[in-house]
């Protein structure tokens, strides 16, 4: 079958999120044909170019989310796309009916968005922070249902609607920087039962509110929608929700395609957490957010199935209205064979030496991790911490790591074991590749204990690599930890370094006890961690999809060679029901049809017409 992949800020780029995970979903499933539709989310990550890509991706079409309209025209190789999504098709502005259009579906969108939360009695603000995290859903009161139920179809009519202006007419940008968008913004946020916060919206919060939704929209105005590119392919796999869903929406809109999504971490969740860090005024953060809520609802709804990476994702997209029905966690699939010498030795690690392997961020909380190995350090003096890892991307990473060699330095002064011995300090920051720590494999040796101590965490992959390494781990309860552990391993609260040193010498000074649990996490890690199991779990979801789909091109029913294509046709077209699609059958197809089908269909027509009643 053939598979439109569909990304953001990832695959097939050399950076990003996602990227190992979709390169070995790609080559895993080689019997199918991939098609790639990638959204990129910066510049650099444009120059860094992509990875190597198998045989069986046939098609990439790239587009950027990070360009301005100043940059449009002139720095993005893609011009005429380009062209297009700033004016209209043919490279003119809309006519008069086409303003019209525009001002009706963004009016629609607006005062969905606007009054996203009004009915739950709850502020913007609290949306936008994360606090109701569910576009504004309320389920107290029928009054309230109906009311969000008003909502939701004033997003999608007004979401669809500018979808196909954009499709027939041209893009949207030049229309969402608009006199007439900020109008319409105005007159939505002003009108009654919107919410407090969004209420005190001005002039330059209709702007900034205008120029994140155009980044956001940016890809209703690409030129995929047509029968050569989304069109033609069987089924549409959104790697996360969000941008990277909005060509799958379109994709079931235009064509009946249907659709997979994906996420291993919400979208939704991911964007109340980066809402606090912005510039952004608490109008436009709540108006965002609101956005964001009604967008994820939608995906949620029009997803044929939707596969969380592990059951904290699975909770959040319940809260955003997915039903359970549709829902089927399916934990990220990693590579096992590089552990698997140090998994297989049997060796616990040395007895006075904790390890954190992992990328430097605030969110780590290492801060945390050095108090407590003050109280390790207290209780057993030659205890050592190994920090294996590099700064996050940007200045906040080498912030965070200058911070930790700072506190380090406080804490743990150089120490020498005799007068004239060189000091050493018990805390040491290593990078992967030197000549101590030469691999992944020997980040996680060097430690008889491994330690995780962050605040934020989505699925912890370093906990994972540690399991398949076998050894015993000591873990603060975030995110998908407790799901990974499933008690082969110490969990504590997070930010209470009182608790995690505690754990930490427990496990130090009982060698036999680290070596029953890193044995157990190992097993428990090849049994649902690996590559193998994530393949097979999508490689069963793809035909399930394709099978209940119909057929929607008649060239779809055969291959190159003039043979029938499997799951040309659904199972239940064999067999005569209400479920069977109705209409006359493709030109030159054979009837299925079963004898026993056949005959007994005759007869039942003969007995209505000559008594009038069923049989």
């Amino acid at each position: 079958m053939r598979i439109g992949l569909l990304t953001d800020g990832g695959y097939p780029y050399a950076t990003g999120e996602s990227r190992l995970w979709c390169d070995r979903l790609v080559r895993g499933l080689s019997q199918h044909e991939f098609d790639l539709f990638a959204l990129s989310r910066s510049a650099e990550q444009e120059t860094q170019g992509w990875v190597q890509l198998p045989a069986q991706v046939s098609r990439v079409r790239t587009a950027p989310l990070w360009t301005t309209d100043e940059d449009i025209l002139g720095t993005h190789a893609s011009k005429g796309l380009l062209a297009r999504m700033v004016t209209g098709g043919g490279g003119r502005s809309y006519g008069r009916r086409e303003r019209q259009r525009f001002t009706a579906y963004f009016t629609a969108l607006a005062t969905s968005v606007c009054t996203a939360d009004a009915t739950s009695g709850e502020d913007d603000a609290a949306g936008a922070s994360g606090g109701a995290g569910s576009g504004g859903r309320s389920d107290d009161g029928r009054t309230g249902r109906t009311a969000v139920g008003v909502m939701d179809a004033q997003f999608t009519d007004g979401l669809y609607g500018l979808a196909e202006l954009a499709r027939e007419h041209g893009g949207l940008p030049a229309a969402l920087r608009s006199e007439t968008a900020v109008r319409v913004l105005e007159a939505a946020c002003r009108a009654p039962g919107t919410g407090r916060t969004v209420q005190t919206a001005t002039v330059p919060d209709f702007l900034a509110f205008a120029r994140e939704l155009d980044r956001v929209l940016r890809p209703l105005s690409l030129d995929w929608y047509d029968e050569e590119s989304l069109g033609a392919v069987d089924l549409c796999h959104a790697t996360s929700g969000g941008a990277a869903a909005l060509p799958g929406l379109l994709a079931k809109r235009f064509f009946g395609v249907p659709l997979l999504v994906t996420e291993h971490g919400v979208q939704l969740r991911a964007h109340y957490l980066a809402a606090a860090d912005t510039p952004l005024s608490a109008p436009v953060r709540a108006l965002l957010s609101n956005f964001h809520g009604r967008l994820a609802t939608e995906v949620y709804r029009q997803a044929a199935i939707v596969t969380p990476g592990n059951t904290h994702t699975r909770r959040w997209q319940e809260r955003c209205g997915a039903e359970r029905e549709k829902l089927r966690t399916v934990h990220p699939g990693m590579e096992s064979g590089r552990f698997t010498a140090l998994g297989e030795s049997g060796d616990s690690g040395p007895d006075d030496t904790l390890v954190w392997v992992g990328r430097i961020e605030p969110a780590k909380d290492l801060i945390a991790l050095l108090h407590a190995f003050a109280e390790v350090r207290k209780a057993e003096p030659d205890a050592r911490l190994r920090i294996i890892g590099a700064p996050a991307q940007g200045p906040e990473g080498a912030t965070c790591l200058a911070h930790c060699r700072a506190l380090a330095a406080q804490l743990f002064p150089d120490e020498a074991t005799g007068a004239h011995a060189v000091g050493d300090n018990p805390v040491s920051f290593e990078d992967i590749g030197g000549a101590e720590v030469p691999d992944l494999s020997e980040a996680y040796a060097a430690g008889g204990v491994v330690v995780l101590s962050s605040v934020v965490e989505g699925f912890p992959i370093s906990l994972v690599e540690a399991m398949f390494c076998g050894r015993a781990t000591v873990s603060t309860d975030v995110g998908a930890v407790v799901e990974v552990i499933g008690g082969t391993g110490l969990v504590v609260p997070p930010r209470n370094p009182r608790a995690l040193a505690d754990a930490c010498l427990a496990l130090l000074r009982d060698p036999e006890r680290r070596a029953r649990l890193g044995a157990a996490a190992r097993a428990r890690a090849l049994e649902l961690f690996t590559v193998e199991q994530n393949l097979a779990a999508f490689r069963g979801i793809y035909l399930e999809l394709i099978s209940h789909a119909p057929v929607r091109r008649e060239a779809d029913t055969v291959n190159a060679d003039g043979e029938p294509r499997p799951f040309a046709t659904p199972p239940e077209a064999h067999v005569q029901g209400p479920w069977t699609a109705s209409g006359p059958a493709p030109a030159g197809a054979v009837d299925r049809t079963l004898s026993w089908a056949a005959e007994s269909r005759t007869v039942c027509a003969g007995a209505r017409g000559a008594g009038g009643g069923d049989v």
